[in-house]
């Protein structure tokens, strides 16, 4: 029987990079070694599971090869640092079939345990939703990993995957959830509360954590959120209380005090993307450099950005330091 990710935190890790001055060649060399040590940290702080070669981790920007050593080289050091299955979900961002399975069947034999399959937006309003479920059938009928279906409009042409689509897919056996990349919350609602869907067997993430108290609430299945990259254990913090039942007056008082600390520091995630992402990694974590990512998406925050969010990084640096295990675990 295939089986669906656990409901917790995911992290859409960025792809670390060595520094540009330490390559020869045009584009700096990936960091497997800092990717590993990253992975463990998240593992060790209360994240469920791992996304490698998501949008936020550079999947387009690498080459077969890399993505390969990538993720047979995280699954490698997160068992040899004890976190053996550790869940790993790897991305496919691509729009051809043959290419997606491709990738698919490379990811299995890396390690990781499911694909997370970007809707094809190439062509933007043109793909019908019938022609977006047909796409996700045949892969499905084919991928060697069950797979999820990942709608992101912002990098597929303003393509938004429907709750009905949603619905029927649900049923494919290899089709084990969802990441929206979306603030429709109602959609997210819809598709975890529809009777004609199994959330055990399907599961509905959203890739906001701003969204993760309102969703969880209603029987989503968690967040694959880049804020858990810099601050995991306020963010499964927030995850645990919001999926225990039943909700006490004292959990909710804690929510509202966690959400708000996690939607403030999403304003910054939301404005500076993968650059930002990976400066507060490097910042807050010490892991990575401050070169942002492969080109188009080089550099760094302009001068003076980050001092401007001085009062948000104290209020969150300021819960993370308070929480305790027992807490985010």
């Amino acid at each position: 029987m295939t089986s669906s990710p656990p409901t917790g935190v995911f992290v859409p890790v960025p792809t670390f990079f060595k520094p540009q001055s330490s390559s020869s060649s045009l584009q700096a060399a990936v960091d497997v070694q800092t990717q590993v040590e990253h992975s463990v940290f998240l593992a060790k702080n209360g994240v469920r599971g791992l996304v490698l070669l998501g949008s936020t981790g550079e999947a387009i920007h690498m080459s077969r090869q890399e993505r390969i050593d990538l993720v047979s080289g995280v699954r490698k050091g997160l068992d040899e640092a004890g976190f053996k299955d550790y869940p790993i979900m790897a991305g496919t961002l691509i729009n051809s079939v043959d290419e997606t399975l491709e990738w698919l069947e490379d990811f299995k034999k890396a390690g990781a345990q499911w694909g997370l399959v970007l809707a094809p937006g190439y062509f933007g309003a043109a793909a019908s939703q019938e022609g977006i479920r047909e796409w996700y059938t045949v892969v499905a009928d084919k991928s060697p990993l069950p797979i999820l279906i990942y709608n992101y409009p912002g990098v597929t042409n303003g393509v938004m995957v429907t709750p009905e689509t949603y619905r029927i897919l649900a049923q494919h056996p290899n089709i084990v959830g969802c990441k929206m990349s979306h603030a429709v919350v109602s959609w997210h609602n819809q598709v975890s509360l529809d009777p004609k869907i199994d959330p055990t067997k399907f599961r509905v993430y959203s890739g906001l954590g701003q969204q993760l108290g309102p969703i969880v609430i209603f029987d989503a299945a968690g967040v694959i959120d880049g804020l858990a990259a810099i601050y995991p254990k306020t963010v499964c913090s927030l995850m645990k209380l919001a999926e225990t039942r039943p909700i006490s007056d004292e959990n909710l008082k804690r929510m509202k005090e966690l959400q708000y600390t996690v939607s403030t520091t999403e304003e910054f995630i939301g404005k500076y993307g993968i650059v930002g992402i990976k400066e507060a990694v490097k910042r807050v974590t010490g892991f990575g450099t401050m070169e942002g990512g492969r080109l188009p998406i080089k550099g760094k925050l302009p001068e003076g950005e980050w001092e401007k969010w001085s009062e948000t990084w104290e209020r969150i640096q300021k819960m993370e330091d308070s929480l305790s295990e027992k807490d985010y675990k």
